[in-house]
């Protein structure tokens, strides 16, 4: 895709800001929306088209003239329908959820099972974890939290000193997809995991954010690099899987140990059922179990 130049008006520089400073996206991938965004302007402002004025008509006529990967069109998607939710929730420009309505080409294939890691395969990775370096045991602390408590990326990265109480074993999350704080109870070795790092990992700083970068200056740690440190961890335990994977994994175990959907929607921090339905998969043997008595 090349490169737009010239400015964009002020409400594609306020998105942009809203998602450096409100979504905590970083600065290489605004570049990339950045660069999407540029195309949509300019393909709206050739056909004297408004914001205001944007119908799905417009959005599918547009995403219709790249001659790129499907892989590559669902990232341009997915940039233009971020900027689209902004503008229908955020801004009040447009009417209608126009984010919903630009979808790809139907599919007609069975939905893939969500990808989650099996018990063989978890005993595996926490195996294969080192505490010989400071690194090593912030990773093993992170790897604690994506997995015993379901938690997203980006809501380990926003953990400060002030969310935890090692005392009561408990993790207060402020900010969810939901909207609603929650306060979720640590599991022993979580804690173990987490106080290893503090006490004896974690740079000395008045910074009160939990995982700090480990070299000079430490900084808050980002999303990106979290995402990427779990996901060398797997990799070093021969898992060919990311971060996300463990947030899944903890979706499964809860389905394993009986809870109901609502429930695990709840621990999940979903907005709706139907989130949760995705990240769940009833296998084979539990399902012939239940439905014929059998053992496989």
């Amino acid at each position: 895709m090349k490169d737009v130049q010239g400015g964009l008006p002020d409400i594609y520089e306020q998105y942009f800001l809203y998602l450096e400073h409100t979504r905590e996206i970083s600065r290489k991938q605004i570049i990339n929306v950045r660069r999407v965004l540029a195309l949509l302007h300019r393909y709206l402002e050739n056909h004297e088209v408004s914001l205001a004025a944007l119908k799905i008509e417009h959005l599918d006529t547009f995403m219709g003239e790249f001659k790129v990967a499907k892989s590559t069109l669902r990232i341009y998607r997915y940039h233009v329908r971020g900027f689209l939710k902004y503008l229908y929730a955020e801004r009040k420009i447009i009417r209608k959820d126009l984010a919903t309505l630009l979808v790809g080409p139907p599919l007609f294939a069975h939905k893939k099972p969500p990808k989650f890691l099996r018990p063989q395969e978890v005993q595996k990775l926490f195996k294969s974890l080192k505490l010989e370096t400071s690194i090593d045991i912030r990773t093993y602390a992170m790897i604690h939290l994506a997995y015993s408590l379901g938690l997203r990326p980006i809501e380990i990265s926003r953990i400060t000193l002030d969310h935890i109480s090692f005392t009561r074993g408990e993790l207060s999350i402020r900010e969810r997809k939901t909207r609603n704080p929650t306060i979720l109870p640590l599991p022993k070795k979580t804690v173990r995991a987490i106080a290893a790092y503090v006490f004896k990992a974690r740079p000395k700083t008045v910074l009160r954010n939990l995982f700090l970068t480990d070299s000079r200056p430490h900084l808050p740690l980002g999303m990106g690099n979290l995402i990427g440190s779990i996901r060398k961890a797997m990799k070093k335990a021969g898992l060919a899987s990311s971060a996300y994977w463990l947030r899944h994994t903890y979706a499964q175990n809860l389905l394993g140990m009986g809870q109901s959907i609502y429930e695990i929607k709840e621990m999940m921090g979903h907005q709706n059922i139907q989130s949760t339905q995705r990240y769940l998969h009833i296998d084979t043997e539990r399902m012939r179990k239940v439905l014929f008595n059998e053992t496989l």
